[in-house]
C-alpha cells in the first residue's frame, strides 16, 4: 500500500444546528459568535472557527437583545456567504420555529424546525459546502412527541447516512477521550447487548479516527472492564473472560495497541490516564462520568464513522436555566474548535491508495 497526500482545500464554515429551541443552544450559540468575533478583531486567535447557524434569526435577535448579549444577527443564502460576514455578525440560514419559544419550555410543534436543521445541515455537509455540522443539544422526549424514532443525535445522523454500525460516540476533552461501547440504552440492556464484535467495532473505528482526524499515528487504547475488580476471574462476573478479553485480544490481532480489561475504578486517575489516549467503556455513564468530572465545561462529544465530521457541546438543553443568561458557551466553543482542527487534518493528512 503507498500513500498520496491530499491536496489543502479552501477552508469551508462549519454549521451549527438550532437544538432545542427552549433550551440554552440559542444563547451560547450567540455567545460563541461574540467570542470568537472579538478574537478575530483585535484578539490572540486571528483565526477562530467560522460558522454559520440554522437558525430563525428572529428568535435569536430576540434572544440577543433580552440577555444583552449583543450579537448582531445576518441571514445568508449559502454558506459561502458566512465567511465575508462572521467577523461583523453571526450569519443565520433562516429556519422559522412555528410557534412562538418560551425559555425552559418545550413545545413539540417546534420539534420539525428542529429536525430540519439537523436535516439541513447534513445536506451542506454532504454537497461539500460546509466543512463540518456541529450540533447545538436536543430535547429528545420532545422529540418523541413529535414521531422521532432515534434516541439521539448520532443515532439519527448514521441512519441517515447508512452507517448504522459504524457510528461511534467519543467524548474529549484535554486529557482524557472515553468511548462507550453501547449508549443510549438501560443499563441492564447494555450489559445483555454487550459483545466482542461490537468492542472490536469500536476500536476499529476509534483508531483509525484517531490517526485520520486526531494527528496520533499510533493510538493507545484501554479497554474498560465491565464487572468490580475485573470480575476477579469470573467470581464477579463472566463478561470479563467471555466477551471483553476475547475482543481486546482480537483487537491487538489487528496491530492496535491496546490494553485491558482494566478496572474501571482505577482507570481515570491521573496517572492511569497518561497510558492511554482513549478508554473504551463499556456503558453510557461508566465513559461519561469520569469525562464530566475531570471537564465538565470543555467536553465534546465527537461522532466517528460517519462519513463528515460532526462534534456537539457535551451538555443537555440545560431548560432550568433557559433565557436567564447565565449558560456557559465554554463546550460549544470546544466543540467549534474540534471540528475545525478535525477538518484541518483532513484536508492534509496522508491517504491511503491501493
Amino acid at each position: 500500500m503507498s500513500f498520496i497526500r491530499e491536496p489543502n482545500r479552501p477552508a469551508l464554515p462549519l454549521a451549527l444546528t438550532m437544538g432545542e429551541p427552549a433550551g440554552i443552544g440559542g444563547e451560547i450559540s450567540l455567545k460563541a459568535w461574540r467570542r470568537f468575533s472579538q478574537k478575530m478583531n483585535g484578539g490572540n486567535d486571528q483565526t477562530p472557527p467560522v460558522f454559520f447557524s440554522i437558525d430563525d434569526p428572529h428568535r435569536l435577535e430576540k434572544l440577543s437583545r433580552r440577555l444583552n448579549i449583543g450579537a448582531p444577527i445576518h441571514p445568508i443564502e449559502t454558506p459561502e456567504q458566512a465567511v465575508s460576514v462572521f467577523a461583523d455578525a453571526l450569519p443565520v440560514m433562516p429556519l422559522d420555529c412555528p410557534v412562538t419559544v418560551n425559555p425552559g419550555r418545550p413545545d413539540s410543534e417546534n420539534a420539525p424546525a428542529v429536525i430540519a436543521s439537523i436535516n439541513r445541515a447534513i445536506e451542506l455537509v454532504q454537497e461539500g459546502l460546509a466543512s463540518g455540522i456541529v450540533t447545538n443539544p436536543i430535547h429528545k422526549k420532545c422529540l418523541a412527541k413529535a414521531g422521532f424514532a432515534y434516541s439521539g443525535h448520532t443515532e439519527y445522523l448514521a441512519a441517515r447516512t447508512g452507517e448504522h454500525s459504524q457510528a461511534v460516540m467519543m467524548l474529549a476533552a484535554p486529557g482524557i477521550r472515553v468511548v462507550p461501547v453501547t449508549v443510549h440504552v438501560s443499563l441492564a440492556d447494555a450489559i445483555r447487548r454487550l459483545t466482542t464484535e461490537m468492542i472490536v467495532c469500536s476500536a476499529r473505528i476509534t483508531a483509525t479516527s484517531l490517526i485520520r482526524d486526531f494527528n496520533i499515528p499510533s493510538p493507545r487504547l484501554a479497554v474498560a472492564a465491565l464487572n468490580p475488580h475485573a470480575g476477579e476471574g469470573g467470581e464477579m462476573g463472566c463478561e470479563e473472560i467471555e466477551i471483553i478479553v476475547p475482543a481486546v485480544e482480537e483487537i491487538r490481532r489487528d496491530g492496535i495497541n491496546v490494553i485491558g480489561p482494566c478496572p474501571a475504578d482505577t482507570l481515570f486517575h491521573p496517572s492511569a490516564r497518561s497510558g492511554f489516549d482513549v478508554a473504551l467503556c463499556m456503558h453510557h455513564d461508566q465513559a461519561l462520568i469520569p469525562l464530566k468530572t475531570v471537564d465538565f465545561e470543555n467536553g465534546v462529544n465527537i461522532t466517528l464513522g460517519l462519513p463528515f465530521i460532526r462534534t456537539s457541546p457535551d451538555h443537555g438543553t440545560a431548560l432550568d436555566i433557559a433565557g436567564h443568561g447565565s449558560a456557559s458557551e465554554l463546550s460549544l466553543l470546544a466543540a467549534l474548535k474540534t471540528a475545525r482542527d478535525v477538518a484541518r487534518h483532513r484536508n492534509t493528512d496522508l491517504k491511503s491508495i491501493a
